[in-house]
């Protein structure tokens, strides 16, 4: 018996199947092309984002270090690319260099694609932010989801205002009836605007897509962008730990190449005053999957990008408001201090795992000496004496 077509709703979780978006991927060596060229492009907003990467070297945040589940920006020595630039992870608690790759999945309008528009632009726009969301991951961040509209920026605030109360009343799960009559009356009155002024991809479209994201991909974040001069481009989180510190990235560049432009005119909403400003998606998940749904765990690991050893371990549940922000105490080669001590990953309890602190910069700590010692060739580009 063949399977019975799936409908789309605004009730239910979507499929990516029944997207009618064009879905445009560009790999790692895309990525690789863009970031080289976005350093060579010498350019007013280039110099903006280089200006407070070096402010950032300046404040010196390395008293965040010693509170755990703190996030850091680290550029201590060589010249600004992306291999000298440290984040700490707010998964792991590791600090990695932001010149990791990633493959980005751009969903758009097929009318683009018949005037053979190439989506790398699109990455282009946005490459510091994505680099730094991507170095905010240790693991699940491998694949980035863009979805491509020309809304204007009243319209781009109404739809971020529809997806926060979609995902925090019935995604996936019952609502109440005033919830659900104010859902369907909000996504009725933004399909004929949207549908009024003529904008591809149409609301439902736009709709579909990103819940089928939400409920399929399970990201980290996912970027509604606007080619609008008028409008700006929203980053959706999915939850409230991978958030930018607004106590880094309260300056954080507007991307406007305009060097009078105010926040009115950025490019990319960037969550500059942290949660406070963030649009986090919070799916709530019925009581019945919860048992398989991935829980959001803050790990504080060995630095060593190939050892599962874990000092310590936070768990953060769907329904839970925390806003941690994530990162560790870490070490490098050049000598070690004894620090805390911890269980290992998975909750259950192991034996106790003396944790070597770093001497030098106190930024990263190490299981072994001997990891110490394989990250060493990577370490040293960041650990100075503090």
């Amino acid at each position: 018996m063949p399977k019975r077509q799936r409908h789309y709703s605004i009730f239910s979780p979507p499929s990516l199947s029944m997207s009618e978006l064009v879905k445009t991927t560009l790999d790692h060596d895309s990525t690789d092309m863009l970031i080289e060229k976005w350093l060579e492009h010498r350019n007013n907003a280039h110099d903006a984002y280089h200006e407070w990467f070096r402010d950032v070297r300046e404040r010196k945040l390395y008293h965040r270090t010693t509170s755990h589940m703190k996030q850091v920006i680290a550029w201590n020595k060589g010249e600004f690319v992306p291999e000298n630039v440290f984040c700490r992870t707010v998964d792991t608690g590791r600090l990695i260099p932001l010149d990791r790759t990633w493959t980005t999945h751009v969903y758009h309008h097929h009318s683009m694609s018949e005037r053979k528009l190439s989506m790398l632009p699109v990455v282009f726009t946005m490459l510091p932010e994505l680099m730094l969301l991507r170095g905010m991951h240790d693991t699940g961040c491998d694949e980035i989801y863009i979805i491509v509209t020309d809304l204007k920026r009243q319209e781009m605030d109404d739809v971020t205002e529809y997806f926060k109360l979609v995902c925090r009343h019935c995604f996936g799960i019952p609502c109440k009836p005033s919830i659900e009559r104010r859902i369907q009356a909000e996504h009725m009155r933004l399909s004929h605007t949207l549908l009024r002024q003529r904008r591809t991809p149409c609301f439902p479209q736009i709709d579909l897509t990103l819940r089928a994201i939400l409920y399929e991909k399970r990201p980290r974040f996912l970027v509604l962008f606007s080619h609008q001069t008028t409008s700006y481009s929203q980053i959706f989180f999915t939850h409230p730990s991978y958030v930018p510190d607004e106590e880094i990235f309260y300056d954080y560049p507007t991307g406007c190449p305009n060097p009078c432009c105010t926040d009115d005119c950025e490019m990319i909403r960037f969550p500059r005053r942290g949660l406070e400003t963030a649009p986090v998606l919070q799916i709530k998940v019925p009581k019945k999957n919860r048992k398989r749904q991935p829980r959001v765990r803050a790990r504080e690991m060995c630095n060593w990008i190939d050892c599962d050893v874990c000092f310590s371990e936070e768990v953060h549940t769907s329904s839970s408001s925390s806003e941690s922000s994530n990162g560790s105490s870490e070490g490098s080669a050049d000598g070690s201090d004894e620090s805390g001590s911890s269980t290992s990953s998975g909750g259950s309890t192991k034996p106790t795992v003396i944790g070597q602190l770093c001497s030098k910069c106190k930024l990263v700590k190490y299981c072994s000496p001997e990891h110490q010692r394989m990250d060493w060739e990577e370490h040293k580009r960041v650990c100075v004496r503090t």
